[in-house]
């Protein structure tokens, strides 16, 4: 492969065609090396009385280049099969790039060739641009002809879609979250701010990111998501014919212009339109700190990243005061999170009320958002408490019990959502079920759970509260899975209460065999301690679609038991480990912190 860099433009040329070393002994390579982020990568036409191999290399090559509309690619491609071929129906994964085979009938000198891409696949995205690993093998076929007139080959019939190799993928395409608004939950205060969830999708990262996502936010939530969401944006809102590429001002503020379907929104709407586009560019586009929207000819309003956070909530915007945790005495006390100086730690102090300052022995515990309020399951793992974070406050009888024999097949550690309510798994090989206290306390809702194979072993929910994060455990194997939360009208099996269901469960880490803690981190993210088959445990950041963000993992931790991080990216992530409670604030080191186990934030 001939390379070309223009230094000044940041450019690079892929050639569609090979050249051979004379000298020196044989190595793998990958489908194309990582590049520097500031480089763009444009593949070469093909060149005159190029042959069917050379063809077929160039057109794989142009797949994997920053052409906006693939229009080098079609150069490879008979005018018919330029026209029918849609490249952004899909993109297929594979581990390594295709290798293409020629079919070993066909002949030198015939005017139409066969040959098969193969390769192993990685992961799929969708027209709708999500992510989901995928695993197997990947074999099409492509067809090539001579034009009879001039001599040339040119492929003319091709897989819909692209393929491409592994490390190609990382260098091409950028997850980013898309914001829509939570529409599916209880408990949330009358008038208060909508809850902002993340969608988190695909796009290539040199070809015009901040104009495509602003076009995916307009088309709508994923697929998956799109029962518990919705958009502030009226049906059919689309950005304004002819807009051309978005581009934020010397002063970041970017505008955006609508179709008609968005004239005449009140500024209330408006502003709640404006938020999503502002937290979907945040990380995208750091410069963009304001977004004017225009319909209809003229302005429909203005809003800062600011005045953003005060339209809508959002997990990564709040930061947890304390740090809770079992003490030497199986109470609950807590410290000031945040802190970075392990040597100026104050020492902890027992909370506020009965779960703190009684004799309750617990083994784990869970805050509620909004620090006012704690569950803990006692030390046997057979009850579950809520209490008030208020000094002199009473335990009360507890809200839930287990039946389970043993510890390990009773309740698993509690979780708060957003709106109030506590979640915990009882694990009663007898009678396993995930329930809900809407306001954590009354008569717990069991959570109907369709798809599930195995029995929960650790629950978490998102700070959005439509989104649960569950380990799961089936023979030998212990996975995380990520369900969306649906909730519908009464039925006959919960005496005239909202039905809770759990649904579409999805792995997010497919290629672990033993999860053994998880917790949220972000928006969209999780921290993951566990172990492939035949490795050795590892702590590492993973999406909630199945891949793996750009970020560097963990500092690596042995002997690991639990892990908590806070919505907010921002607070360091702690664990419980064979050296106690331990933190990792921003570029440092694991540094000890206190005794103690079952360390959590509120949530």
């Amino acid at each position: 492969m001939r390379t070309v860099a223009y230094a000044a433009g940041g450019v690079v040329l892929l050639a569609g065609c090979a050249s051979m070393p004379d000298s020196g002994g044989l190595r793998g390579v990958e489908s194309t090396p990582r590049q520097d982020p500031q480089v763009r990568v444009f593949a070469m036409p093909p060149g005159e009385d190029a042959t069917p191999p050379q063809i077929v290399q160039g057109f794989l090559e142009a797949l994997t280049s920053d052409d906006p509309d693939y229009k080098t690619a079609r150069q490879y491609l008979t005018p018919q099969a330029a026209k029918t071929w849609q490249p952004e129906l899909s993109t297929t994964v594979l581990s390594d790039g295709p290798e293409a085979y020629a079919d070993p009938s066909g002949r030198e000198d015939a005017d139409s060739l066969t040959y098969t891409l193969s390769g192993t696949k990685v992961a799929t995205v969708d027209a709708q641009q999500a992510y989901t690993p995928a695993t197997g093998p990947y074999s099409k076929l492509v067809r090539l002809t001579k034009d009879t007139k001039d001599g040339q080959w040119r492929i003319d019939a091709v897989p819909q879609g692209v393929v491409m190799g592994k490390s190609d993928f990382q260098r091409n395409y950028m997850s980013v979250n898309k914001y829509y608004f939570a529409s599916n939950t209880e408990g949330a205060d009358a008038g208060a701010p909508p809850s902002a969830v993340a969608d988190p999708v695909y796009v290539r990262s040199h070809v015009d990111p901040t104009t495509r996502m602003v076009r995916s936010l307009l088309d709508g939530p994923t697929t998956w998501l799109d029962p518990v969401v919705r958009s502030s944006f009226p049906t059919g809102t689309t950005l304004r014919k002819g807009a051309g590429s978005l581009t934020a001002d010397d002063r970041g503020r970017l505008t955006v212009p609508l179709n008609d379907k968005a004239a005449g929104v009140g500024t209330g709407r408006c502003e709640e339109m404006a938020a999503q586009l502002l937290f979907t560019l945040r990380n995208l586009s750091p410069v963009v700190e304001e977004v004017e929207l225009r319909a209809g000819g003229e302005q429909l309003c203005s809003l800062t990243q600011e005045g953003a956070e005060t339209v809508a909530t959002r997990g990564a915007l709040h930061r947890p005061d304390h740090l809770y945790f079992v003490d030497g005495k199986h109470r609950l006390v807590r410290i000031a999170a945040g802190s970075s100086d392990p040597q100026s730690e104050p020492e902890p102090e027992p909370v506020p009320g009965a779960l703190g300052e009684g004799d309750k022995a617990l083994r784990s515990v869970a805050v509620a958002r909004d620090e006012r309020t704690a569950a803990g399951v006692t030390i046997d793992g057979t009850s579950l408490y809520v209490a008030p974070l208020v000094s002199g406050g009473p335990l009360g009888e507890p809200v839930l019990r287990s039946q389970g024999k043993t510890e390990k097949d009773r309740l698993t550690a509690p979780s708060w959502d957003a709106q109030g309510g506590l979640w915990v798994a009882d694990r009663d090989p007898g009678n396993p079920r995930l329930y809900l206290l809407p306001e954590g306390e009354g008569e717990p809702l069991p959570v109907r759970t369709p798809g599930l194979d195995g029995r929960v072993q650790e629950v978490r929910v998102a700070a959005d509260g439509v989104r649960i994060a569950l380990v799961v455990e089936k023979g030998d194997r212990r996975s995380l899975l990520i369900g969306r939360i649906e909730r519908s009208g009464p039925d006959g099996g919960t005496g005239g209460r909202t039905a809770v269901t759990v649904v579409e469960l999805r792995s997010a880490t497919p290629e672990l065999e033993q999860v053994t803690a998880m917790s949220w981190t972000g928006d969209s993210r999780l921290v993951v301690v566990g172990r492939e088959q035949g490795g050795v445990e590892q702590m590492k950041y993973v999406e909630v679609d199945g891949s793996t963000p750009d970020v560097p993992p963990p500092a690596a931790l042995t002997g690991v038991k639990d892990v908590t991080a806070s919505a907010d990216e921002q607070t360091p992530l702690v664990a419980y480990s064979v050296d106690g409670i331990v933190r990792l604030p921003s570029g440092a080191q694991w540094q000890k912190v206190t005794e103690g186990t079952a360390p959590v934030y509120p949530g």
